[in-house]
């Protein structure tokens, strides 16, 4: 017999007055429902202020409360990386910056970029008693979606953060807010394009979503602004440079003198293995980099497509909040803001 909403919330609250304060997740497996069931039972008893919950804890209102009427607590959003202290850093700052304002808190969870554990630690974020979550799920280039089918599961509200759905995904039902990287590659394709260069090489990385989406733009910016497309010069994480380096100084003494990396790292590697082999930046060729995460400290400093990380990190927060407080209600928002050029010393004058 399929039990109602209210009978599962009575019990909910039968199981509260018999242990006082109790853990969301084992308050499910007491009652033998789903975890997603349970929260969303005690976040509508909660906003009945039928109980009080607090950081994946449910417990009786204190009687200060109850007097009070019922409240709603401020609002949890778990936020999913796959790492810290380079890109992801200031899209964080921006959506904790959104979070502070708007008083709501927000609770970070970290899946590395190498490992599949993406659903534990959304789990995790859960049971620490998120309302939504903002997720930048590890979709690596040439990875299948279908093996991320439990992001459509999920039972509360989801905001997908530097990632672009397509039409046909099975999640463009999810609000999503990402950089547009293809605009980005334009933008730096253009800038060397109005300098004289009448081709541009491309070296970047492969192992990554951004990777993916620089790799597709540079192919579209060449067509459109009727550059030569050169052959991309794979960069790989953690491995020797020198074969990069070599590759861009045959591309320039072939007449290639115009370079795009992605990203900040690889290019601030590349500056002195390059002046080693009697190459100067910006003298003997031109170099944009992508990400401008470090690209200001680099020596000369580097002109850099900068996608807009903080305002992501923003957007996708007020997604969320908007969501929240209006559910079903609102249209699927697809948002794409577009990279700015950051213009420095390493592209030089036009060419001569």
């Amino acid at each position: 017999m399929t039990i109602t909403a209210e009978q599962r919330r009575a019990h909910i609250l039968d199981v509260v007055r018999e242990l006082g304060t109790v853990r969301v997740v084992e308050l499910a497996e007491r009652l033998g429902l789903a975890a997603v069931t349970v929260r969303r039972d005690v976040a509508a008893l909660a906003d009945a202020g039928l109980l009080r919950r607090s950081h994946g804890v449910a417990s009786l209102p204190t009687a200060e409360t109850a007097a009070a009427g019922p409240t709603r607590p401020d609002r949890v959003i778990g936020m999913l990386v796959p790492s810290v202290g380079s890109y992801f850093d200031e899209i964080i700052d921006g959506a904790r910056s959104a979070a502070n304002a708007a008083g709501a808190r927000l609770v970070l969870g970290i899946s590395a970029y190498e490992s599949s554990d993406d659903r534990a630690q959304a789990e995790q974020l859960l049971d620490a008693g998120a309302d939504g979550l903002l997720l930048t799920p590890n979709w690596k280039p040439g990875g299948r979606p279908e093996n991320h089918a439990w992001i459509g599961d999920l039972q509360v509200p989801t905001v997908l953060v530097e990632r672009r759905v397509a039409a046909d995904s099975p999640f463009a039902a999810l609000d999503s807010v990402a950089s547009d990287h293809s605009h980005g590659v334009l933008r730096a394709l253009r800038r060397l394009s109005s300098l004289g260069h009448g081709s541009v090489l491309l070296a970047a990385r492969e192992d990554s979503w951004t990777a993916l989406q620089v790799r597709t733009g540079y192919e579209e910016a060449t067509g459109l602004l009727g550059l030569d497309p050169q052959p991309v010069v794979d960069i790989h994480p953690g491995g020797d440079m020198e074969p990069v380096a070599a590759r861009i100084a045959e591309a320039v003494a072939g007449g290639v003198r115009g370079v795009l990396v992605h990203n900040d790292q690889s290019a601030l590697q590349l500056v002195p293995l390059l002046r080693a082999r009697g190459l100067r930046v910006p003298d003997d060729m031109a170099l944009i980099s992508y990400d401008d995460v470090f690209a200001a400290l680099a020596a000369p400093p580097l002109t850099a497509v900068a996608p807009p990380k903080r305002a992501v990190g923003a957007v996708a927060l007020e997604l969320m909040l908007s969501r929240l407080g209006s559910g079903r209600d609102l249209p699927v928002r697809h948002v794409e803001l577009l990279p700015d050029l950051k213009i420095r010393s390493s592209c030089g004058d036009a060419v001569r």
